[in-house]
């Protein structure tokens, strides 16, 4: 198996000709990818604990979520130890660093975090919402009420980011300072009752499933505790290389077909030479507002 050093880290990594992809993308592309894009990826994953998505044998093969610290894991690599919500606590990887972040990609795995830190669990300093298209409707559907939402969060004072799923919907994260999760939890509820009152046609604020077909489901529930998503700009356990990917506003004015907010690891490179790092300003936190009272 081939070892090769991440700053000062020497690393042995495995089975980089393996395919995972159906277009044919290797297990050396993927950890390729984070170790070219670590940049981006850190500053979403530094001092918050890691759940993993595992698929070993790519997108369509076994899948399996873990919070627990691998078997195996070096001494070099953070770990943390997290409450249970049942009372207790468990001990959970934080990817700290490029090496660190290389070395949990190369058990493939979708990076998955809560909207807090270690330091402070149970103290959001975000908020995210999460539309989920419910067949037939899609992402295109998920754009607008997207767009009724960032304008209902900017009255409230809130700046709003969005990133495609990378599966079939939109997460909308906005920073905020910090507030229990119990209250991001409680006003992310709220919006999304309100906007299915405002578009009961299109939004959705409840996961029944016989009201699901059509809609779009706004899951407000991300924001308790014990919830976490899906990282911008990790690849998800799809048959294709998708990304959760930062997407303009303008994108999601313009978007008449899902295709067109659907994006893989060949075309991140030349998304990110035209249009940088969209997620900058997330990380950067200088818009975090206060929840409304």
């Amino acid at each position: 198996m081939p070892v090769v050093t991440v700053e000062d880290r020497r690393l042995t990594l495995s089975n980089l000709d393996k395919v995972l992809y159906s277009d044919g993308t290797t297990k050396g592309e993927l950890l390729h990818h984070y170790a070219s894009n670590g940049a981006l990826l850190l500053p979403h994953l530094v001092d918050r604990p890691l759940s993993l998505l595992r698929y070993p044998d790519g997108g369509t093969g076994q899948r399996f979520f873990t919070k627990n610290v691998p078997p195996g894991t070096p001494d070099w690599v953070r770990t943390g130890e997290v409450p249970r919500s049942g009372g207790g606590t468990m001990r959970q990887l934080v990817v700290a660093d490029l090496p660190s972040l290389v070395w949990a990609a190369n058990l493939v795995v979708e990076f998955h975090t809560p909207q807090w830190t270690l330091d402070a669990p149970d103290v959001a300093d975000r908020l995210v919402l999460d539309l989920d298209p419910g067949e037939p409707a899609t992402v295109v559907d998920c754009c607008r009420v997207a767009l009724w939402l960032r304008e209902r969060l900017g009255a409230d004072g809130l700046t709003c980011y969005a990133k495609t799923s990378g599966s079939k919907g939109l997460h909308l994260l906005c920073p905020v300072e910090p507030a229990s999760s119990r209250e991001t939890s409680a006003y992310a509820k709220r919006l999304a009752t309100e906007a299915a009152r405002e578009l009961p046609e299109l939004a959705l604020a409840v996961m029944t499933r016989r009201l699901r077909p059509g809609k779009v489901f706004i899951d407000h529930s991300q924001n308790a505790a014990r919830k976490t998503t899906a990282t911008p700009y990790t690849l998800r356990a799809r048959p294709l290389p998708t990304l959760s990917a930062p997407v303009t506003w303008e994108e999601i004015e313009e978007c008449g077909r899902p295709e067109e907010l659907a994006f893989t690891l060949a075309e991140l490179p030349a998304r990110l030479e035209r249009l940088g790092d969209l997620f900058a300003p997330l990380a950067a936190r200088t818009e975090a507002a206060p929840l409304p009272d």
